[in-house]
């Protein structure tokens, strides 16, 4: 029997469809990104005791990276059930065990308390929520781009990404509260108040996320029983090149974000001895400065063309880092917020048409995991090691900030390669999917 073809989404079922990544993305990264916020303020003190008070950042800064490690390996066993049983399952599936994670990370006992088993939960936690955000991501970014016409990828997408900013605004924000209300008590029980937070924010996200319809190109590969019988086998016989290229290109962004968004923090209380409110509230600009530089810069690749954009954002990026340096070094409340809003102004012409540049790389069959293996091999390469390895670099200068800086032109001019080397990444996705076909020969049921 004939499959009936599918209708396109509706205008409403395509804003539906963002909004719910954009809600979905911005719970998952508030509870991913709230640790880096801990690691840097509260974590070396209360997990990491040391006599040497960058002992104890690099250790909470190791642990920060320990999450990011377990992401490549959920985007394979995420992005696998994504590619065969759907997108909307696996980010219902995702969403709840990261909130789960971050809540209880606000009920652990300290070092203090229990000892070596403090520090311990604590890594287990962050793995464990490390592995689900691997697979979150990607399904996210589908799920936008999958119901949106193809002109729009790029304005839908950034929807998509408009998350990471704003629940780096709201972990920033929830523990800018936490400060002002616990005062002298936030290393007793302020800090745990934006971590149990999580679990109402996951009602909510799971609220969205229940009411969406499935992406309908996964639906038709479905109907016509063309998905893959092992997608990450596929996706690495038939674009292994793109899995390389979209992590070279996340890599050099995700190196200037994480430095930005954690390390940061610790470097203006703990090197330039600034106070801790005014590195927050200079996050809190810099997200708000992201969120709409993502959605001008995800607009503008609908027009100018994804790589073209991007490649802008790479060279503001190398450009940029030594001049960042320069101006949070001068201690003036003004330049630090200024250098902040800057950053994560810039940084968004590169991670706005992420989205649709990660997504067009790929066939459908394959594409949850290719875009999910792709983004998150990146994210550990840059944005899990970056802040451990700026603190290394940061202790090895004695102080000094230009190795750092150096550091960020080097991962950027990664992000600059491998975007010159992808040109359209539509190209990819094309011969990817002949090859499928031909080797399916018509398409066998799935």
């Amino acid at each position: 029997m004939a499959v009936e073809p599918r209708s396109a989404p509706s205008g409403a079922e395509v804003r539906r469809a963002a909004f719910a990544s954009a809600v979905g993305n911005t719970i998952e990264l508030y509870d991913f990104l709230i640790y880096g916020t801990a690691a840097a303020v509260v974590f070396n003190k209360l997990f990491f005791a040391a006599s040497d008070p960058w002992v104890g950042v690099l250790l909470a800064f190791a642990t920060f990276g320990a999450g990011f490690l377990a992401r490549p390996l959920g985007a394979a066993v995420i992005g696998h059930y994504g590619d065969r049983l759907g997108r909307k399952l696996m980010l219902v599936i995702t969403l709840s065990v990261t909130g789960v994670c971050t809540a209880a990370i606000g009920l652990l006992p300290t070092y203090e308390q229990v000892g070596v088993w403090a520090p311990l939960a604590l890594v287990v936690l962050r793995v464990v929520q490390g592995f689900f955000l691997g697979g979150e991501q990607g399904g996210a970014v589908l799920m936008a781009v999958e119901h949106a016409p193809p002109n729009r990828h790029g304005w839908y997408g950034g929807w998509t990404f408009i998350g990471s900013p704003t629940g780096l605004f709201l972990a920033t924000g929830a523990f800018s509260a936490a400060t002002a209300i616990s005062g002298d008590q936030f290393l007793t029980w302020g800090w745990r108040v934006p971590f149990l937070l999580s679990l109402v924010l996951v009602g909510v996200g799971l609220y969205v996320r229940l009411r969406l319809a499935e992406s309908p190109e996964f639906a038709r590969i479905r109907e016509h029983g063309q998905r893959a019988r092992l997608p990450i086998t596929d996706a690495f016989a038939t674009s292994w090149r793109q899995i390389l290229l979209s992590a070279g290109v996340n890599l050099g962004f995700n190196t200037f974000i994480f430095i930005l968004a954690t390390f940061l923090l610790s470097y203006g209380i703990e090197a330039l001895g600034v106070s801790r409110e005014l590195m927050l509230t200079g996050s809190l600009a810099g997200s708000a400065a992201q969120i709409i530089g993502i959605l001008v810069f995800a607009h503008l690749s609908d027009v100018l063309g994804r790589t073209r954009v991007m490649l802008g954002g790479g060279i503001f990026l190398a450009l940029y880092a030594f001049p960042m340096f320069w101006l949070l070094d001068t201690r003036s409340p003004a330049l630090i917020v200024l250098a902040m809003v800057l950053g994560y102004a810039g940084s968004a012409a590169v991670f706005g048409p992420m989205a649709a540049f990660c997504a067009e790389l790929f066939d459908t069959r394959v594409r949850y995991t290719g875009v999910s293996l792709g983004y998150q091999s990146g994210s550990v390469l840059g944005g899990g090691l970056s802040p451990f390895v700026a603190t290394a670099l940061l202790g090895a200068a004695g102080g000094a900030s230009w190795p750092i800086a150096a550091y960020l032109v080097v991962g950027s001019l990664v992000t600059v390669v491998c975007l010159a080397l992808t040109g359209d990444p539509r190209r990819f996705a094309r011969e990817s999917g002949s090859a499928e076909r031909s080797a399916e020969q018509g398409g066998r049921p799935g």
